[in-house]
């Protein structure tokens, strides 16, 4: 049975949870700490931000999306190896009831959110035969004197061409900062702008006033009032008619939400986020100052500023845990990311035919990206807008007998 059956090094150094130094330790506390808003910060209440939802779902659903492949050495160039053992579990299913991008997708929302996604590589005969997401409260990271890590699961411990680890950037090179730590205030901040926009349009848009009597009121008299009042006007009787005896007055204050400016606030906080994630804050439909005509340049941006350091960060750990020492010298491993860079049909079409009439691509390589089929002389190289022979020539014409 994987992973609990299969034995494995131990460890020079090992730490529970109840060693403060752990970097278990650490994560625990940080998970129950509350920000200086006081709210309470977790990969729940954070996944309900619609800013962070969408920068974690667009990281980890390009990086399920895109196809990777191993490739084979072959003279100058390279080659697709399907013949492989690793090339299926990479870019078709990853296991029996999960594709490749369905895992790769889930190990990134984790090392996103808490820094670390960790999957395990199940092999036979040293072999790799399939590949399982492994939550992150299931793995412990403990190091050898050398530093080298071992990834404990269950109360076995794995090698590092075993464990898949997709680590976020880290202060230390032992713990990723995810986004619940590093980002933490601007999750707190944008949570509690949310509730508070949320309670404010819930008392239509107006906060509370003040309820003026003549005379003085007992505390018992304070709470009957403060109860008939809310039960008149709380809830959904917002709005209706007040009715106040003994001589009292009513007085709202005089606030509104675009005095409070909870619109530029909220945008803020996207921006925040568009900071922490390095998701260009276009792509979280913040549109404030985005247009119609740079949607490439923001999937480009998107693809250099964000998305290149998670691929990296899959191909090394794909590298190392699928791929033997002698073969990583004559095979590699990368993402297809030609779809994020696909522009409009004009301009794909002014592409090709510089790439055609500058010899670098024929007319079936051009086809290939367009998924459509080969044609059968479509291999040549040679520039169709060119004539085999020269346009026009410099030799005297014959003259015919007759002129002669």
């Amino acid at each position: 049975m994987w992973p609990f059956s299969r034995k494995a090094d131990s460890v020079s150094e090992s730490k529970s949870l109840t060693d403060p130094t752990s970097e278990s330790w650490e994560a625990l506390v940080g998970a129950f700490t509350l920000t200086t808003s006081g709210v309470a910060v977790n990969a729940d209440s954070a996944m309900a931000v619609p800013a962070v939802n969408c920068a974690v779902n667009l990281i980890a659903g390009a990086v399920g999306m895109l196809p990777a492949k191993i490739y084979r050495q072959q003279g100058e160039g390279k080659e697709p190896a399907p013949d492989h053992p690793g090339y299926a579990l990479i870019h078709d299913e990853a296991n029996a009831w999960q594709s490749a991008g369905k895992v790769r997708e889930l190990v990134t929302i984790d090392a996103v959110l808490h820094g670390d996604g960790f999957a395990f590589a199940n092999k036979v005969a040293g072999k790799p035969v399939e590949l399982l997401h492994l939550p992150r409260s299931s793995v412990t990271v403990e190091r050898l004197d050398t530093g080298e890590p071992r990834f404990k699961v269950g109360e076995v411990r794995y090698r590092p061409d075993q464990i898949l680890h997709i680590q976020a950037p880290s202060l230390d090179g032992r713990t990723g900062l995810g986004l619940l730590r590093s980002g933490r205030e601007a999750i707190g901040l944008a949570i509690l702008l949310e509730r508070t926009s949320a309670r404010l349009f819930k008392n239509n848009s107006r906060p509370g006033g003040i309820l003026t009597m003549k005379g003085q009121a007992s505390a018992k008299t304070v709470e009957r009032v403060g109860l008939m009042w809310k039960a008149m006007q709380g809830g959904d009787n917002i709005g209706g008619v007040a009715v106040v005896d003994q001589d009292g007055d009513y007085k709202p204050i005089a606030f509104t939400s675009i005095e409070s400016q909870h619109h530029e606030q909220r945008n803020f906080s996207i921006g925040e986020i568009s900071r922490l994630t390095r998701v260009p804050i276009t792509l979280l439909q913040e549109l404030s100052k985005g247009t119609f005509a740079n949607t490439e340049q923001q999937n480009l941006q998107f693809l250099q500023l964000c998305l290149l350091y998670w691929l990296k960060a899959w191909t090394d750990a794909y590298r190392r845990c699928l791929l033997t020492k002698d073969e990583r010298s004559t095979h590699s491993i990368s993402f297809v990311v030609d779809d994020l860079l696909r522009a409009d049909t004009a301009a794909r079409a002014g592409a090709y035919a510089q790439f055609r009439s500058a010899g670098v691509m024929t007319s079936n390589d051009c086809r290939r990206r367009e998924n459509l089929p080969p044609l059968p002389d479509g291999d040549t190289l040679a520039s169709p807008y060119t004539t085999p022979g020269p346009a026009n020539s410099n030799e005297p014409k014959e003259q015919d007998d007759e002129a002669a």
